[in-house]
C-alpha cells in the first residue's frame, strides 16, 4: 500500500539519528550518491529535500520539484543553494544553524594551536625519522591578542576560550553592540584598530559581497607585523593569493585555514608554504556536529510541512521571536486579507495594516505579510507563502505600511486593513473572541460578525423589511444563513448594513441578482 505521507528526498548522507527524526513523518527517499538524473525524478512528488554542501540546488532542480515546500540544508551555509530561486517559489530555504557551533569553534582554536606550535611539520618530521627541536619553536598565547571578526555564535565561543587562554580578546562586527561583546569578554572596536592590534586573527563571518575578500591586500598592509590568521568561516573572505604573498614576504608569520575558494582543493599557494596549515573543511566534522545537524534538520523540515512558522529560515524574514499575540493573531491577518481583496474585487496599490491595543506592542511586520499572503492568495494561480509574498506584492505593484497604536478604546487587540481600489476606500478590521475571529467593522460600518467560509455583505436602505426581503432572496434560491448581524455606518445618513456567514456558496449571478433586489445597494460575496 502507498504510503499518504508527504516525502522527503535526502541528497546527501544525513546522520541515522536525523533520518530517524524525518522517518517518524514523513516517507524517506535516501537518494545519497545518486546521479543528478535520478535524483531530479525521485524530486517529482518531494514535498521537502534535504541536503549537505555539496548538492547544487539550482534552478533546474527546483524547477524539478512542483510539489516542492521546504529545502533544508544539514549544516549553516546554504551557499549552494540557489535562495532566489527557491523564494520566488515560495519555498522555505532552512538550515540548521547551531548545529556545528562547538565544533568549528573548537577547530578554529585546533588550528591556531597547530600552527602557532608547528604541529603538522613536526609530525612528519618525527614520523620520518628525524629528531629536530630546534626548528620548531613556538609562541605562547597567553598574553597576546585575538582578533575576532565577527562575534556571532562562532565568533563568541572563541572569543570565550581564548579568555581561558590569558588572552585579550578585539572583536569586529558591526552588527552588534559594545555591551554584547562586553559580556563575551572582548572589546568591540573597528576593523582598523582590530587588524593593527592583534598578534591572532580569526574569521567567522558569511560570505556576502560585503565580505568576499575582506582580508586581502590592503587589510593584511594594516596587520601588526607577524600576525597569524586563522579562517574556519568561508572561502573568499580571504584573498588567498594576497595572504600568500603576505607569508612569504614575512609580514604575517602564519596562516591556518579550514575552507578555500575553490573546494576541493588541489592547486594553492599555500601547498609550498611550511607556516601554512591547511585542513579539507573539517569545522563540522565531528559526531556530535553531524547527529545535531540532522537532527535540527529534521526538526525544522517537519515544522515547516506541518506548516509551522520557522523564523531561522534562510529566506524568511519574520524577526528572530514571534509574540504570542502576533502568533494567535497570524490566521485572522490571513483571512482579513481574503475579506479585504474580496470587498475590493482587486488589489489596492498601498495595503495598510495597523495593529491597536496590546497587540501594537509586538513587531506587527508578521501581520502585515499575513495580510498579503491570504489576499494575494485569493487572487493569485501561483503559490503564495511567507517566503515569496514580498516579492509577489512587489511585482504587483502592492506597497506595504505597517502602523502600531497602543491605544484601542473598544477591543483589548484589534487589527485593520485598509487600501484604495479604484477610487473606493475599502476597510476591515478584525478581534479575537471567544467565538473565534470576529469582524468588528466592514467598510466603515460596525458590525460584530464572526469569520466564516461563506460570507455575504450587503449594504441597504435603513428601512424596515429590509432583513426579510435579503432572507427570501436567499431562502428562494436554497441558501441557508446561518448567523446574521446589521450595522449602522459611522457616518449619518449612510445606508445600513448586514453581515450574513451561509453555509453554502454564491454564485456570481445570484450576487448581481440580489442587487435587484429593492433597498439593496451593494451586495459582496467573499469566500475565505
Amino acid at each position: 500500500m502507498d504510503d499518504p505521507r508527504p516525502t522527503v528526498v535526502v541528497a546527501e548522507s544525513l546522520s541515522p539519528a536525523g533520518v530517524e527524526a524525518l522517518a517518524r513523518d514523513f516517507e524517506v527517499v535516501d537518494a545519497s550518491g545518486w546521479p543528478r538524473r535520478a535524483l531530479l525524478e525521485a524530486l517529482g512528488p518531494a514535498s521537502g529535500l534535504v541536503v549537505r554542501s555539496s548538492t547544487k540546488v539550482d534552478e533546474e532542480l527546483i524547477a524539478a520539484a512542483p510539489m516542492l515546500k521546504v529545502i533544508g540544508r544539514a549544516g549553516i551555509g546554504v551557499d549552494n543553494i540557489d535562495v532566489d530561486a527557491a523564494t520566488r517559489r515560495g519555498i522555505l530555504v532552512v538550515n540548521a544553524p547551531q548545529a556545528n557551533t562547538i565544533s568549528a569553534a573548537e577547530h578554529a582554536f585546533a588550528l591556531l594551536l597547530a600552527q602557532v606550535r608547528h604541529i603538522p611539520e613536526a609530525d612528519a618530521r618525527t614520523r620520518g625519522g628525524t629528531w629536530d627541536r630546534k626548528s620548531f619553536q613556538g609562541v605562547e598565547l597567553h598574553g597576546k591578542t585575538l582578533g575576532v571578526i565577527g562575534l556571532g555564535r562562532i565568533g563568541s565561543l572563541v572569543a570565550t576560550r581564548a579568555m581561558a587562554f590569558g588572552m585579550k580578546v578585539l572583536a569586529y562586527d558591526p552588527f552588534i553592540s559594545a555591551e554584547r561583546a562586553r559580556r563575551q569578554g572582548a572589546e568591540l572596536v573597528d576593523l582598523d584598530r582590530l587588524l593593527a592590534n592583534a598578534d591572532f586573527i580569526t574569521i567567522h563571518l558569511p560570505l556576502t559581497p560585503e565580505t568576499d575578500r575582506l582580508i586581502g591586500k590592503e587589510a593584511l598592509a594594516k596587520c601588526k607585523p607577524g600576525v597569524r590568521i586563522v579562517n574556519t568561516s568561508r572561502g573568499g573572505i580571504v584573498d588567498e593569493e594576497a595572504l600568500a604573498e603576505a607569508v612569504r614576504s614575512g609580514a604575517v608569520a602564519g596562516a591556518a585555514l579550514d575552507v578555500f575558494v575553490n573546494e576541493p582543493l588541489t592547486e594553492s599557494p599555500f601547498f609550498d608554504l611550511r607556516q601554512v596549515v591547511l585542513t579539507p573543511h573539517l569545522g563540522a566534522s565531528t559526531v556530535e556536529a553531524q547527529d545535531k545537524a540532522g537532527v535540527q534538520v529534521a526538526e525544522v523540515v517537519a515544522a515547516a510541512l506541518a506548516g509551522d512558522l520557522v523564523l531561522s529560515a534562510v529566506n524568511l524574514d519574520l524577526g528572530r521571536e514571534l509574540s504570542e499575540d502576533v502568533r494567535e493573531f497570524l490566521p485572522i491577518a490571513e483571512q482579513l486579507g481574503r475579506v479585504f481583496i474580496g470587498l475590493a474585487g482587486g488589489v489596492p496599490d498601498q495595503l495598510r495594516v495597523t495593529a491597536r491595543g496590546r497587540l501594537a506592542l509586538s513587531e506587527v511586520r508578521p501581520l502585515g505579510l499575513a495580510v498579503m499572503k491570504g489576499g494575494l492568495a485569493a487572487v493569485s494561480t501561483e503559490p503564495v507563502s511567507f517566503v515569496n509574498v514580498t516579492s509577489m506584492a512587489h511585482n504587483r505593484g502592492i506597497s506595504l505600511v505597517l502602523e502600531a497604536d497602543e491605544l484601542s478604546s473598544e477591543y483589548v487587540s484589534i487589527l485593520e486593513v485598509s487600501g484604495s481600489v479604484g477610487g473606493e476606500a475599502i476597510s476591515v478590521a478584525a478581534i479575537r473572541s471567544r467565538k473565534g475571529p470576529m469582524l468588528v467593522e466592514i467598510l466603515g460600518h460596525d458590525v460584530e460578525l464572526p469569520i466564516s467560509k461563506h460570507l455575504l455583505i450587503v449594504r441597504n436602505a435603513d428601512v424596515p423589511g429590509m432583513i426579510g426581503r435579503v432572507g427570501t432572496f436567499l431562502g428562494d434560491i436554497g441558501v441557508n444563513i446561518a448567523n446574521m448581524v446589521v450595522g449602522r455606518s459611522r457616518t449619518s445618513g449612510e445606508a445600513a448594513m448586514m453581515g450574513l456567514n451561509l453555509d453554502s456558496p454564491l454564485r456570481e449571478e445570484q450576487v448581481a441578482r440580489l442587487r435587484l433586489v429593492p433597498g439593496v445597494e451593494e451586495a459582496r460575496y467573499v469566500e475565505t
